[in-house]
């Protein structure tokens, strides 16, 4: 079993309560937009940091996360992109990525809207935790916890903050 806090577009902010929301967690998944390196290395006090560059992220954090990341977590697959729409409106190379690596769960961020969806017709759940910074048109800050044991995406919380 497998504890995740899936955070994204923190914009250079981290909330001092995302501590307190992460404490329990095994791993934190960023979907980009990280803003700063002091944003990263606040979360590797956490736990260990799985993540993307955003569209508004430096040459150095490009150096450290990839664009998309594609990888198993238990007996899910998992694929991450910043930019990457939502069930059916992917983007484009979105959609083919999709198609290529056949995820049970897709992450994306960079809408700064909370969305978590099935995609009957990909077979894939798709999240995106909103943003957790201040910068954007979001009113509400937000993070999503869920686990995944197995092959069950399960106990998934919506976090405010």
């Amino acid at each position: 079993m497998t504890r995740i806090g899936l955070i994204s577009d923190t914009h250079g902010h981290l909330d001092e309560t995302v501590f307190e929301h992460f404490k329990t967690c095994d791993e934190i998944w960023h979907a980009g937009d990280f803003g700063s390196h002091e944003v990263i290395e606040k979360l590797k006090t956490l736990s260990s940091i799985k993540g993307v560059y955003g569209n508004i992220d430096d040459a150095q954090i490009r150096t450290q996360f990839p664009e998309q990341l594609v990888f198993m977590c238990e007996d899910v697959k998992v694929m991450m992109r910043h930019i990457g729409g939502y069930p059916p409106k992917y983007t484009t190379e979105t959609k083919k990525e999709i198609q290529l690596h056949k995820p049970q769960l897709f992450i994306s961020g960079h809408s700064h809207i909370l969305k978590i969806m099935y995609d009957d017709a990909l077979q894939c759940l798709h999240m995106n935790p909103g943003a957790a910074g201040k910068q954007g048109w979001h009113k509400v800050k937000t993070l999503i916890r869920f686990t995944i044991d197995g092959k069950d995406i399960k106990d998934c919380e919506v976090i405010e903050i």
